[in-house]
């Protein structure tokens, strides 16, 4: 039985370096074949493609150490970029319209999930403009920061 699982773990191993060398040739041939077509859908495809995939190597190499403890990780990552790659799935098109479009088309749901934006007395001190505005009033009155103003040229 341990042999027999061996010999898996040998094939599905050979299986990831011929995918890695004679898959990412495919992937170039397909990218540079979709820059050069006037089609939009495989550039979309392409480019979802590439941008998911270098996303997983950030995530590789910043969590390589914790991988390691992951055996099955390499091949999570095979299927993963099969199912991006592949036209048969067209995964990186999928992810694209389910997950980065309706994400990145709607700003309120970007901005409130993804950045935080703190409160105006979240800290002792401001240093934004109007803060500055006020202080610089406070210090000489509004008429110098009315003279100010008519300094500046307006574009």
């Amino acid at each position: 039985m341990m042999e027999l699982l061996y010999q898996i773990r040998q094939l599905l191993m050979v299986i990831i370096i011929a995918y890695y060398y004679t898959g990412f040739q495919m992937i170039r041939y397909a990218s540079i074949k979709a820059i050069e077509s006037g089609s939009r859908v495989d550039d979309q495809q392409w480019l979802t493609y590439w941008v998911l995939y270098s996303l997983i190597t950030i995530f590789e190499l910043s969590f390589a150490k914790l991988l390691e403890w992951f055996p099955i990780w390499s091949y999570a990552k095979l299927f993963f970029t099969c199912w991006l790659v592949l036209p048969q799935f067209n995964g990186a098109t999928y992810v694209y319209r389910n997950f980065i479009r309706p994400f990145y088309m709607n700003p309120q749901l970007t901005t409130s999930t993804m950045w935080y934006i703190p409160k105006k007395n979240l800290f002792s001190k401001q240093d934004d403009i109007l803060y500055a505005a006020e202080k610089y009033i406070e210090e000489n009155g509004t008429e110098a920061f009315q003279r100010i103003i008519k300094k500046v040229p307006t574009t």
